[in-house]
């Protein structure tokens, strides 16, 4: 990477559980005593334990990365080593350019003062000039959006209110390099979106971002490349819908039971509708999948088609299940289901997956997650289900003989 932002090259940071030293006795040995360091490794004394365990990555200018993880996998810890609130233990931290940082709700905030004068105390710590804040003073009270009370002592503001003000005054700051945690969490939907159209519109203006959250659509639509930690360790870097499905499944997606006795197969599933080369799909798309199905032995099924979004299940349906009979096979027999759905989901990223379920023994013959990846992206707004209206129809041909289409509707 030519162009480099910021850089973490072999980075261990640990700490000390629990209290301090309890004594003198215990004081005096440990300011004698030195850390052992031997090519980044970090010898640990008692209750000792490392939060960031030979962490290397590399950002370039004007890139959004997206690191995600479990609760205590060291994203906060990584965020605050680069914002200088800590340094490595080990390891190297290279940082050109002018940072700013929102890294916890009221960082930085006076809870006496008024949000219009934590707006030059906030800024000012930002590396602001005290003209350049009252220039932007009021776009940065209109884009928090609590006017009413940018001149109310913030101990009153609920974390929230907090969390606007905070990351108004930091996206304001113009910085090179844009920190952003968890905190984008407790504003509302609506703020989280204007957020994320912010730091969209930095990112056009060659400001590079550093986005921590558990919302994955959000790392999703900002950031080109993502960082799963776990336990202190990169466990996965790249595209971010692959580190996001990796962390999903370390998670504990479904993992489905699958026969000894295959006695059905799915001969192949065709798209009808849609573009299936990555491009992104206009609201209120037409998808028609169709999926044709062999008979080795005599069975009864009940296939299903499926969409998952970062491993998790947001729509099924399931032919035996939703029209109450499922499909009795015969040896020989070929059957083709065709469901038609309208489109009409978030913007996002989803997999849309087919199986094939044994009714008697509960069990799968055919159980594939992604048969085609979807990229949505419109306008919609997502208000408690995905209505897609799904209908299906079922040809059967057997030996000899077709029978007539069955269509369902759901």
């Amino acid at each position: 990477m030519t162009d480099t932002a910021l850089e973490f090259q072999h980075v261990f940071k640990k700490f000390r559980k629990g209290e301090g030293h309890d004594s003198l006795r215990d004081l005096i040995p440990g300011l004698l005593k030195k850390t052992f360091q031997v090519h980044g490794k970090v010898a640990l004394k008692k209750k000792e334990f490392l939060a960031l365990k030979d962490v290397s990555f590399q950002v370039g200018k004007g890139e959004a990365l997206g690191i995600v993880g479990p609760n205590g996998s060291g994203k906060s810890t990584t965020l605050k080593i680069l914002s200088g609130i800590l340094r490595p233990t080990a390891g190297i931290m290279k940082v050109k350019g002018r940072i700013s940082a929102l890294i916890e709700v009221g960082a930085g905030f006076h809870p006496d003062l008024t949000g219009r004068e934590n707006i030059f105390l906030n800024g000012a710590i930002l590396g602001m000039s005290r003209s350049e804040i009252r220039q932007k003073m009021d776009a940065i009270v209109e884009f928090s959006g609590i006017p009413g009370f940018i001149d109310t002592p913030v101990k009153r503001y609920s974390s929230g209110m907090y969390a606007r003000l905070g990351f108004a005054i930091a996206a304001h700051v113009e910085p090179e390099i844009l920190l952003v945690d968890e905190v984008l969490s407790v504003g509302d939907y609506m703020f989280q979106g204007q957020c994320i159209r912010k730091m969209n519109e930095v990112l056009k203006n060659g400001t590079t971002v550093i986005f921590v959250s558990h919302n994955m659509e959000s790392v999703l639509s900002l950031c080109g490349r993502a960082i799963l930690l776990v336990n202190g360790e990169i466990a996965r870097e790249g595209a971010p819908t692959e580190v996001i499905a990796e962390y999903c499944n370390a998670g504990g997606a479904f993992v489905p039971k699958m026969t000894d006795r295959k006695k059905a197969v799915i001969k192949g599933v065709t798209f009808e509708g849609v573009e299936t080369n990555g491009k992104a799909v206009p609201p209120g798309s037409h998808l028609k999948c169709n999926v044709t199905i062999g008979c080795l032995e005599d069975c009864r099924v009940s296939p299903g088609l499926f969409l998952t979004q970062y491993g998790s299940f947001v729509f099924d349906t399931t032919y035996g299940r939703m029209n109450g009979n499922p499909i009795a096979l015969t040896a020989g027999d070929e059957v083709v289901l065709s469901w038609s759905i309208e489109l009409n989901l978030p913007n996002g990223s989803y997999d849309l997956g087919v199986h094939l379920e044994d009714v008697d023994t509960g069990t799968y013959h055919e159980h594939t997650f992604r048969t085609m990846n979807l990229l949505i992206a419109n306008d919609y707004r997502y208000e408690g289900k995905f209505v897609l209206n799904p209908e299906v129809a079922l040809s059967r041909t057997s030996p000899g003989k077709e029978v007539s289409p069955e269509r369902h509707v759901f």
